[in-house]
């Protein structure tokens, strides 16, 4: 019994660790491209050429369905469209949206693709010279799922920031010419949910903010 409850907590522990973590990294490497955005931006062309070229090379050599391949191959041309204004991104544009929509749709879509392999019917199955189609290995499909339907998504979600900070007009007096700070998508998520576990635990009594509360 005691051990049951020694495992759970130790999951729980596990899981936020790992939450916080993921986190972290996540608003280190936004910093990091704030710091970096046209290699950035050169690397993310390069990325989404590669994959779409591999894209090519799995539908002519490994037999992946046409469909799906055009499909993924026209949803990495929207993505790249994000690049244009790089790293600045407008959340209600069509193309953004569009791209949300999308690595969602291509998440399920090839999800459904390895879950349910194409299988002969069975009179073809019994020939003498029929050879069985490669079903992918677990391996085979984290890896497909990894590099070619996740990787550029999230890359431009840890990349990208918000559009509100643009260089003022120029009809601005010189004192007040100044760019406004960046505001990375994903350190914009994760400040939020930091605000909302902070107002949580505040109504709970405990205060995990370090400076609430302190006079600057």
């Amino acid at each position: 019994m005691f051990l049951t409850i020694l495992s759970i907590v130790g999951a729980v522990l596990g899981f936020v660790f790992l939450v916080l973590s993921i986190a972290s990294g996540l608003y280190y490497v936004s910093e990091l491209v704030e710091e970096h955005s046209e290699p950035t931006k050169r690397f993310l062309s390069k990325v989404i050429y590669g994959i779409i070229a591999t894209l090519v090379l799995l539908w002519l050599f490994d037999g992946f369905p046409f469909g799906l391949t055009l499909f993924s191959v026209v949803s990495y041309w929207i993505y790249l469209q994000n690049l244009n204004k790089f790293p600045y991104v407008q959340l209600t544009s069509p193309v953004f949206l569009t791209s949300c929509v999308l690595v969602i749709a291509n998440h399920f879509l090839w999800f459904n693709h390895f879950h349910h392999p194409k299988i002969p019917p069975l009179e073809i199955r019994l020939r003498h010279d029929y050879t069985p189609p490669h079903i992918p290995s677990f391996v085979e499909v984290c890896s497909f799922f990894g590099i070619c339907v996740w990787f550029v998504p999230f890359a431009l979600f840890v990349s990208l920031s918000a559009h509100d900070n643009l260089l003022p007009h120029h009809t601005e007096a010189p004192s007040e010419v100044q760019r406004k700070k960046n505001n990375g998508l994903a350190k914009v998520v994760v400040a939020t949910v930091r605000d909302h576990a902070y107002t949580l635990a505040r109504t709970v009594g405990w205060e995990l903010d370090p400076e609430h509360g302190r006079i600057v």
